[in-house]
Order: C-alpha cells, then structure tokens, then sequence
C-alpha cells in the first residue's frame, strides 16, 4: 500500500495535469465563441468528473491490477466509463444551459469528439495508475529482497561466530583437564580466564563491529588462555599504533586468524615461537598483519587452509562484499596472514 509520503508524490502531477487541462477545456469553449460562464461550467464539469474518474480507479487498482492476459477487460471498461462519462456530462450540461439553445445543439454535435476525449484521458488515467502501482511493488519487492538478503546474511554471520566458540571452547576445556591433576592453580587460573573470555563475548554477541583496541582487548584474554595450556612455548607480541585503536572491525575477527597461527606454529614443533600481531593504516585501510614462524620441514603451511582463516574470509566478505581482505602466505619462515579492514 502507498504511504503517506508516496501519496503526496502521486497527487501533485494529478493536480497540475487536471490545472493545464481545465484551462485547455475553458480556452476551447471561448473560442468556439461561448461566453465565459459556459468555458468555465466545461472545464468544471470534465475536470470533476474525469478527477472522480481517476481517483475510483486508483482505488480500485489497490485491489485489482489486471495481467497482460486480461488487458481486454480493461479495455473494454475504459470504453463503458467514456460513454457514461460522456453521456453523463452532456446532459448536466444540457440541463444547466438548458435555456441556450446555440449551445445546447453545440454540445449534442460535439459528442464524438467528448467521448474520443474522455476515452483517451480514462485510458492514459488508468496507464498512470497502473504504471504507478506497478514501480510501488517493484519497490516493495526489491525491499523485501533486501530485507531476506539482509536476514540471510546476519544467520549466517551469527552462524560463523557461534562455530568459533565450541571449538576453542573444546580446546580450552581439554587443557584444563590436563592440568587438573597436575597444577590445581593454573587450572583454576585458567578457568577463571575462560570465564572472563565468555563473558566478554556474550557481551558483545550483538554487535557486529567494535575499535580495534576493544578486539584487542578481547583478543589478549584468550591468549592468556593458550599461554597456560602451551607454557613458556608460546610468546606474543601485541603493537598497534596510537592512531588505528578507534577504528573499527568485525567482532572477533582476529581469534580464529590467531589461532590458525597457533596451530601452525606450535602443532608441528617444541620450540619457542612468538606470534606477532602488528595494526596499521595504509590508504585507507587498517592493516593487520598477523605473523608466526614455522618449520618448513614438518609444516606446509597453504593460503586460505584451516577453518578459523575460512570462517574470517567469509565474514568479511558478507560484511564489506569483498573477497580480497585476507590474505596468507609463507615466505622466510614466516607464516603472514593479512587483513584489511576499509577505513569508514
């Protein structure tokens, strides 16, 4: 249904059609020689009457907009509301001058010519209200493509951020089962991490984007978390320059990317390595760069490998329709994941 506003755009070309067409009426009937009490009884008179006309149809088509395969029937209505219309004004008027007989005959001579005009202004009337209604539901239907396209993309952005939480989830709970037993306090003191790590992110379950120096924040929790499971192995480095923190990006973007990190670093090794995470601008972009070392002969690092580097490709893409914003790479030891978030 049209709204308010969409109302109003749609009566103001109506008023100022009817406006120039009483005028037209009235300048004919004053040069067929009639004085101005009949110009202006005529164009009163066809423009009422042809207004009433259009606003019956406009209403009429809220509830029924004939399809190509029934264009006959409307055809064949605009050829009834003519001759109505036509017979209907040449009495008025007839009754109303009924004591001018000059114009009286005038009026019954013209009657062709009244009806070839209210059939074509029924006719272009009712292409009006049908083109009309017709860009309506376009609009109304690339609205609820948006709205569904819209809907889709949230599902399955909430989907990716859910996937994330039991598998690291199951990781952690496994770490803390193995130091049960054997260090009671760094179990503790790490459960007490994964609270505050959950809590956090049910907090912010919500929003899609936060500052980076929020993420950050975040992403510091759970690498506390990774540091008790893996010990003195693991070593990272935070830096991020003074002028990126405000900017923002997708929740929990960089816990699966450093995590996919971890996993390439650590798995395959039992030395020391530290994983570096490193914010800056660059033309327009906030540039991630997120780094671990890698033993080339028990690790084959690939672009794009694993769930946490996937599941951060697709969410970016969803939110900023962009396949190139991470990127991954191996060079010099050195496993590099790069992310980049446009600068808004």
């Amino acid at each position: 249904m049209p709204t308010e506003f969409t109302k109003g755009k749609i009566i103001w070309p109506y008023l100022f059609w009817w406006a120039i067409w009483s005028g037209i009426t009235a300048w004919l009937i004053l040069y067929a020689g009639f004085p101005l009490k009949n110009a202006v009884a005529e164009a009163f008179i066809d423009t009422i009457s042809l207004a009433l006309v259009g606003v019956a149809m406009f209403y009429a088509m809220k509830s029924y907009r004939p399809r190509t395969q029934n264009y006959f029937y409307l055809r064949v209505w605009v050829v009834v509301l003519a001759v109505a219309l036509t017979i209907g004004e040449t009495a008025v008027l007839s009754r109303f001058f009924g004591n001018e007989v000059m114009y009286v005959h005038f009026l019954h001579r013209i009657w062709p010519l009244r009806f070839c005009y209210n059939f074509l202004m029924i006719s272009f009337v009712s292409l009006l209200n049908w083109l009309v209604y017709y860009f309506m539901e376009q609009q109304e239907e690339r609205a609820r493509t948006t709205t569904q396209q819209q809907l889709v993309k949230d599902a399955e952005l909430s989907k990716l951020r859910q996937q994330l939480q039991p598998h690291f989830l199951f990781n952690s709970l496994n770490s803390i089962s193995a130091l049960v037993g054997n260090r009671p306090e760094e179990a503790r003191h790490m459960i007490q991490q994964l609270s505050d790590f959950l809590r956090g992110t049910l907090r912010k379950e919500e929003q899609q984007l936060v500052t980076l120096e929020e993420e950050l924040s975040h992403l510091r929790l759970y690498l506390d978390i990774e540091k008790v499971r893996f010990g003195h192995r693991l070593h990272t480095e935070l830096v991020c320059a003074e002028t990126c923190k405000h900017i923002k990006l997708p929740h929990l973007i960089l816990q699966p990317v450093v995590e996919n990190s971890i996993k390439f670093g650590l798995y395959d090794t039992t030395d020391t390595i530290t994983i570096k995470v490193m914010a800056t601008i660059e033309t327009g972009y906030l540039i991630i760069k997120v780094t671990n070392p890698f033993d080339p002969e028990t690790a084959t690092p690939k672009s794009g490998t694993g769930f946490g580097l996937s599941s951060a490709q697709r969410r970016l893409y969803l939110l900023y329709a962009r396949n190139d914003l991470i990127q991954a790479g191996a060079a010099d030891n050195l496993f590099t994941t790069t992310i980049k978030i446009p600068v808004l």
